[in-house]
């Protein structure tokens, strides 16, 4: 009984931590308002050059993500991330030998299996050529 209460007790802190604030729709409304803005701006300044249209659009869509990584949902695209980070650390990758003969073999098997199909191609077009009278 002591373990399930301690982990009634576990989810209930979770879900305490990932809990919404009030303030979340608005910091979802102005992040959105934020990022519409910059597109507006990006054509409305359509006579300043590119470059500087550009820069005032991923600065301010950087502000909006910036709003929305204050959220619950924020927070948690970001704390997965970092666990994604932990994990890609823990994979092993295949050494450049073993990446090149991977390739060599796929390229190979490619290369077999459209010469047969080529050559199952040119038979059937042959068969039925014959079966229609106007092959040669």
């Amino acid at each position: 009984m002591a373990r399930r209460t301690a982990s009634v007790a576990g989810s209930m802190k979770s879900k305490a931590e990932t809990a919404k604030s009030p303030l979340d729709v608005v910091k979802w409304v102005v992040a959105i308002a934020l990022a519409l803005g910059a597109v507006a701006g990006f054509y409305v300044f359509g006579d300043e050059p590119l470059l500087y249209r550009v820069a005032g659009l991923l600065a301010v869509v950087g502000v909006a993500v910036a709003v929305l990584a204050t959220t619950a949902q924020g927070r948690s695209v970001w704390s997965f991330a970092q666990g994604a980070k932990q994990e890609v650390r823990k994979v092993v990758w295949p050494t450049r030998q073993e990446t090149l003969q991977t390739t060599l073999i796929v390229a190979a098997v490619v290369i077999i299996v459209a010469i047969f199909l080529w050559l199952m191609d040119l038979l059937l077009l042959w068969l039925v050529g014959m079966i229609t009278g106007h092959g040669g």
